[in-house]
């Protein structure tokens, strides 16, 4: 009675070794499902790439008005008799640095002491 339940043992770890570990096993087949959805996801955003630039290549095709937008913008093209004015933002002052601050605010201490 021992040996058989011995070999039925042996039986049951081996299917269980060929179900988790084999070739076909559930291990294999977590990690080919796990890549699969990674490959759907990587179509699906190259699907909303390409219908956006599909939407992209129509307009250029069709209107003028995406043709001049992408003149005006991307090449800086303005029209004949069309005066262009530019705007540059005057850039930030830098805020001086903690001991700057200090400094500035108490002129003739420098914050070391003499002996």
């Amino acid at each position: 009675m021992k040996v058989l339940a011995a070999v039925l043992v042996g039986l049951v770890v081996l299917l269980q070794f060929a179900l988790w570990l084999g070739k076909g096993g559930w291990l294999r087949v977590w990690d080919m499902d796990r890549q699969v959805q990674a490959q759907k996801d990587q179509n699906a955003k190259a699907q909303r790439r390409n219908v956006a630039l599909d939407a992209e290549v129509r307009d250029l095709k069709q209107g003028l008005e995406a043709v001049e937008e992408r003149a005006r913008y991307d090449l800086g093209m303005v029209k004949q008799d069309e005066v262009f004015f530019q705007v540059v933002e005057p850039a930030a002052e830098p805020k001086p640095a903690a001991g700057a601050k200090q400094a500035m605010e108490k002129p003739g201490k420098t914050g070391k002491q003499s002996r």
